[in-house]
């Protein structure tokens, strides 16, 4: 399975990365990346960007190195109604935007049905592509329900290669039976490293190896072709 474009990543603007747009971009160049996805955490988490960040987003080229560069975002879900902490006039200038559940962004302690409340609530927002790292266990989710909703919703769940490794310790587990339950019930996926220097842009390895062992086809994984990508994001092709 072949993951053309890298649809989780930080620059320096999360406050917490290290790394610039064009740091990013090269790495992605060097990967053989067709598409790289920027998106910065959400306002609401500590030493997130302010929103202009992302209207200013406008000034960052098409494409970087031949690599095509997706304005995006990781906004933060903030309670069960699914409400997020960019609003909608900000949301739809974006390419990309992703949505989940961080510590210190108001759904800490909330317990596994206000979680799953908020997740699925989410999906249902029409300019939401796709949930990150929904394997975290300190948000435990329903996750039958979550996969239905993704099916249903057309979002993607992300298959977070960090948490296989350096993050949300005690995803791994969860993370593969989540690969297991979007295999049968043909959900769709998207594959992010979550890098945060440019270093870690297209590390992949572990979130394949849990999608092909649990059976997923590559036509479920959004960012496995660019034609089926841009299709997913409803994006026009990049001005020459």
């Amino acid at each position: 399975m072949r993951i053309i474009a890298d649809m989780h990543t930080h620059t320096v603007a999360s406050g917490h990365a290290y790394s610039t747009v064009n740091e990013l971009a090269q790495a992605a160049a060097r990967k053989g990346l067709k598409a790289l996805a920027l998106t910065d955490h959400g306002p609401a988490l500590p030493g997130g960007p302010h929103p202009y960040h992302f209207g200013a987003m406008r000034f960052i080229p098409a494409t970087i190195d031949g690599v095509r560069i997706l304005t995006g975002v990781e906004a933060n879900i903030l309670d069960e109604t699914g409400r997020l902490d960019l609003d909608d006039a900000c949301l739809q200038k974006l390419d990309f935007v992703m949505a989940g559940l961080h510590e210190g962004c108001g759904m800490d302690g909330r317990g596994i049905d206000a979680n799953t409340a908020a997740l699925v609530r989410v999906m249902e927002h029409p300019l939401v592509r796709a949930v990150s790292h929904p394997g975290n266990p300190a948000f435990p989710l329903r996750y039958d329900t979550v996969v239905q909703a993704a099916r249903a919703t057309g979002t993607a769940l992300e298959i977070n290669n960090s948490s296989f490794s350096m993050s949300r310790e005690g995803s791994a587990p969860v993370c593969r039976n989540l690969a297991r339950l979007i295999a049968e019930q043909g959900a769709p996926v998207v594959v992010g490293s979550d890098a945060h220097i440019a270093q870690g842009v297209g590390e992949f390895d572990d979130a394949i190896a849990a999608l092909l062992a649990a059976g997923v086809r590559e036509e479920q994984v959004m960012n496995s072709s660019l034609e089926r990508l841009t299709a997913f994001l409803n994006l026009q092709p990049p001005p020459d």
